[in-house]
């Protein structure tokens, strides 16, 4: 099994969320992030006064998957959330050890 977390940008959310459906995949976590990367953030003006925003918002999603259809869920995501401007977000790839879904107790290939 594998996990990918992805790092995306927040208006790419319902591309990747479709390319990921399109492969079968439906359970995925989400969540609100800040962070930044190369870009390093911008600065902006408010009431008169500049300041540097270093984190800027960002969507992480999280997928539990099997090692047969990571790679093209990897592949999906980048298709989906690419604008090739700086940004974009990054990838990671993991490995799992086990999985468990606590109402049936199912473990591993199944739980997932």
């Amino acid at each position: 099994m594998k996990k990918i977390e992805a790092i995306i940008k927040p208006f790419k959310l319902e591309e990747v969320k479709e390319a990921l459906a399109e492969l079968g995949i439906e359970g995925m976590t989400v969540s609100e992030v800040k962070g930044f990367g190369r870009q390093k953030g911008h600065t902006e003006i408010y009431r008169g006064s500049e300041y540097t925003v270093d984190f800027l918002p960002k969507i992480k999603i999280e997928v539990v998957l099997s090692e047969s259809v990571a790679d093209n869920a990897v592949q999906a995501i980048v298709r989906a959330a690419k604008t090739g401007k700086i940004g974009d977000g990054k990838i990671f790839l993991l490995p799992v050890e086990s999985a468990v879904r606590i109402r049936t107790e199912e473990t591993n290939e199944k739980a997932i």
